[in-house]
């Protein structure tokens, strides 16, 4: 039973894992978590656990995947907080040595408009970018350092240098998104709290029966009709953005290009410019919370956590 609820039957592809996600990282974390160690069961999750890690490797093998951390160091809500301290580190630095964790990155850039972000990453080894000033998205600082690279890649993963606990195991669930060709790859999390659910900044997403993105949203969808908003949990899954996103590099330069559509401009969210245009993005569920940075009040919660 155990084995059955952590690797689905779906339809295998020609490298003998399904085309939909075999394994699904955070389930087997969960349960070894919850087994004795040294049992048959931690055993056997610890087992598909590196079945899955080699699974992914063997996706981004052969294919070239460049990470790139866009980092401003100007914010309305939180001036300069990727240099903010956190434990004797930068925040950015942070950001980068969880990203480097992940094997099979052919490089991994920081994308930054400001010199005290470059060299801030030059002194801990990485190779940093100076981009436009002008840009108005992580996703169009991609596109320039794509541009830039001089080399063909195939997938751009995107990663906030807001996101100093981004687990690793992440960023190897959107890599085992790249063999179903999907143009855009983002992920997402099932929410279990009504602050959540009811909380205007975290956008949540409403997904096709293949897993595609059908519409984000600030307010909570769907809407639930003639159900108390308390119960909406016991009635419904709902799916929460997390803003992780993998591009295959051919189509990187157009979304750049394209213009805000009254969507985006109406929830201020990017990636509804690409729903809008026809664009599909496969969301991937992910069982691991993320902590992002936002405002000088994350940072005293993070704190308050014990996690720094």
């Amino acid at each position: 039973m155990l084995f059955r609820s952590l690797v689905s039957t779906h339809k295998r592809g020609s490298s003998g894992f399904p085309q939909k996600r075999m394994l699904q990282i955070g389930s087997v974390k969960e349960c070894s978590k919850n087994a004795d160690k040294g049992s048959n069961v931690w055993k056997l999750c610890a087992n598909l656990a590196k079945i899955y890690r080699k699974y992914v490797n063997n996706m981004m093998h052969g294919k070239k995947v460049v990470a790139i951390i866009p980092a401003r160091f100007a914010s309305t809500r939180f001036p300069g907080k990727p240099l903010v301290d956190l434990g004797g580190k930068t925040m950015i630095q942070r950001t980068y040595e969880r990203v480097k964790a992940v094997e099979g990155f052919d490089r991994i850039v920081i994308a930054t408009d400001d010199q005290r972000i470059f060299d801030a990453g030059v002194a801990f080894g990485a190779e940093v970018m100076m981009t436009a000033e002008t840009h108005l998205t992580g996703t169009d600082r991609c596109a320039e350092v794509l541009s830039r690279l001089g080399e063909t890649v195939d997938y751009v993963v995107n990663i906030q240098g807001d996101e100093p606990f981004i687990e690793p195991e992440q960023l190897r669930e959107v890599a085992g998104g790249f063999s179903s060709g999907a143009p855009i790859l983002t992920l997402i999390k099932k929410i279990t709290d009504t602050e959540t659910l009811f909380n205007t900044n975290t956008p949540k997403v409403i997904r096709d029966e293949e897993g595609h993105a059908l519409y984000f949203s600030r307010q909570t969808i769907p809407f639930l009709r003639g159900v108390e908003p308390a119960d909406w949990l016991n009635k419904h899954t709902f799916f929460k953005h997390i803003g992780l996103y993998a591009y295959r590099a051919d189509i990187l330069p157009g979304l750049s290009a394209l213009k805000p559509t009254s969507l985006e401009l109406a929830e201020s969210l990017e990636q509804l410019r690409w729903i809008q245009n026809g664009i599909r993005i496969k969301a991937i569920e992910t069982q691991f919370e993320t902590i992002g940075i936002d405002s000088p009040e994350d940072l005293e919660k993070i704190q308050k956590m014990g996690l720094i």
